[in-house]
């Protein structure tokens, strides 16, 4: 694990973008370093697919949000600043506290769920 002081801070807030979700989906994962969130079973994929995590990594705090890998559009409208802290198709990765971005990311990831839901 870090030993980076802000990356607690930095996954309890990430965390929480996924509390909504994680009541209404199926937690896989839960600890004081990650948390895993599926969906239901999929019909058209014959299994539960990924929804998002966050997990505190050796040199930043990941969050992993599948909508925007099966929906690439959603990612049509983020700020640079945001797209700055990707890394791949679907992870963002945070090495301090931004409130503003971590909006953003909840709005990015309530847009998610929504489309999500309609895709199995």
């Amino acid at each position: 694990m870090s030993t980076q002081p802000d990356f607690p801070q930095i996954y309890a807030r990430l965390r929480a973008i996924l509390g909504p979700y994680a009541a209404r989906l199926t937690v896989t994962a839960d600890s004081p370093t990650g948390i895993s969130i599926d969906g239901p079973y999929s019909e058209k994929w014959k299994k539960p697919l990924f929804f998002a995590s966050a997990q505190i990594k050796k040199n930043y705090v990941s969050f992993y949000l599948m909508p925007v890998y099966m929906f690439p559009d959603l990612l049509d409208g983020i700020s640079p600043e945001l797209r700055k802290h990707m890394q791949g198709k679907s992870c963002f990765n945070f090495k301090k506290i931004e409130p503003e971005l971590f909006e953003e990311l909840s709005e990015l990831t309530r847009a998610g769920f929504e489309r999500f839901q309609t895709s199995r």
